[in-house]
């Protein structure tokens, strides 16, 4: 996950008094607040997906770029972000998981070359403001969706 990404969650995590959970399989860097667990995983494959969708629930967002994980997260009832700010539903996240194994074939086979555009200021923006969206109605009790 992007350094913007992470600023951005720290602070509608300050602004809003929402914990934050950091999975990973590497050291992270220390934060300055209570609000911020960093949990460091073995370094397996998928060791990190595993750990989160274990331990997950319906009122937490998960925010990833991982479509496999995305989709898992879905499929027990849990919410997804992706740090462009497009919400991963039951309805669209087959269809991203299949377009995203398309896309790895093309590549594999030299199709298609590059990956993704560049992360803009759009982007950004668009984020933040789902974001804040979904935790302000998942404060709420309600579902981001």
């Amino acid at each position: 996950m992007s350094a913007v990404i992470k600023e951005i969650i720290f602070r509608a995590s300050e602004r809003l008094k929402v914990p934050v959970c950091l999975v990973a399989n590497k050291g992270l860097a220390k934060h300055d607040t209570h609000l911020v667990e960093s949990v460091v995983v073995q370094d397996g494959f998928d060791d990190a997906d595993d750990y989160i969708v274990q331990h997950t629930t319906p009122e937490d967002l998960v925010i990833t770029a991982d479509i496999p994980l995305a989709a898992r997260i879905v499929a027990n009832g849990g919410v997804a972000l992706d740090p462009r700010g497009g919400l991963y539903t039951e309805e669209n996240v087959g269809e991203r998981l299949s377009m995203r194994d398309l896309i790895m074939e093309l590549r594999s086979g030299g199709v298609v070359q590059g990956g993704p555009a560049q992360f803009s200021l759009t982007d950004r923006q668009r984020f933040a403001s789902a974001l804040d969206r979904f935790l302000t109605r998942m404060l709420r009790g309600q579902r981001p969706f």
